[in-house]
């Protein structure tokens, strides 16, 4: 079973969308982990062609901002 290409798309455009949110706010408040977080989440659909993969790194990706300052700060 292969994958959809128009899924693979729509992936990327959100998780993108995603990203280039988190880099605007990480650039706007000086927060660093949001920033790079925002970098990978543009950069990392280019570098997964399994879809379950991308989608579990890109969870991850989103979230740890939250966690690191929750449990950090």
């Amino acid at each position: 079973m292969g994958s959809d290409p128009s899924l693979r798309q729509l992936l990327t455009l959100v998780i993108g969308s995603v990203g280039l949110g988190y880099m605007l706010y990480g650039k706007k408040q000086a927060h660093a982990v949001a920033l790079g977080c925002g970098v990978l989440l543009v950069v990392i659909p280019f570098g997964f062609s399994h879809l379950p993969a991308l989608t579990a790194v890109a969870l991850l990706l989103m979230v740890l901002p939250f966690l690191l300052h929750r449990f950090l700060v």
